[in-house]
């Protein structure tokens, strides 16, 4: 049997630029057969935009993860709801996937966004999570140092084809492990875009974790 997550999703109760409802985009991925989704919001200025949000976000994990929490209501044995980040730092465009986090980590660590890549990607190893350049041929986007990560997301449903051709290829130069793909869902028009399809049921972040090291998924490309 096989199983499709999603792997980039933004919802509207925390990402500015979010349209739709963690209800109903579990609705829509449910109807299009996927087995579930990690809800990566952006972890950056443009959602702690407020003046009391924007230098303490470690302070604002509950509105952080308020569609996460809303969205685990509809998950069930059919279908996985995994708690992501996409991270961005003060003062840059590059996007960071980040997977495995927990709410604990979130306020733990005081505010990622003044980490920056390498110091971001030495704290990430410590709790084992998996650190990936999201769209990196994007425009505006700048190729960080591959020590500083553990792949890359070489499909990305809102970017172009030529600009996934040289992700995948910047990738493959870089001798990456890991690579993604993911529909970057943040309008009807994105659904189900990308993703991982495997064969192993993922349920918990660590499942995540696993099925993406091991290598044994193909990448959703549509």
């Amino acid at each position: 049997m096989e199983y499709k997550y999603e792997l980039h999703c933004h919802t509207k109760e925390v990402s500015l630029c979010g349209r739709v409802p963690v209800r109903d985009i579990i609705e829509m991925y449910k109807d299009k057969g996927y087995s579930g989704i990690v809800l990566t919001d952006h972890y950056s200025p443009m959602t702690f935009y407020r003046p009391s949000m924007l230098f303490c976000p470690q302070k604002h994990v509950d509105f952080y993860t308020s569609a996460y929490r809303e969205a685990l209501q509809y998950a069930n044995d059919d279908f996985t709801v995994l708690l992501g980040m996409e991270l961005r730092y003060y003062a840059t465009a590059n996007d960071f996937l980040v997977y495995g986090i927990t709410e604990e980590f979130l306020r733990k660590n005081g505010n990622l966004m003044t980490m920056y890549p390498k110091n971001f990607y030495r704290l990430a190893k410590r709790y084992g999570y998996i650190v990936l350049q999201a769209h990196p041929f994007r425009s505006g986007m700048v190729r960080i140092n591959p020590e500083y990560l553990d792949g890359a997301e070489v499909y990305n449903g809102k970017t172009n084809r030529e600009q996934n051709l040289l992700a995948r290829q910047w990738a493959q130069k870089n001798h990456m492990s890991i690579t993604v793909s993911g529909s970057d869902f943040h309008r009807p028009e994105h659904l189900a875009k990308g993703g991982i399809i495997t064969e192993t049921p993922i349920k918990t972040n660590g499942d995540l974790l696993a099925v993406l090291r091991s290598g044994k998924y193909k990448l959703i490309e549509s």
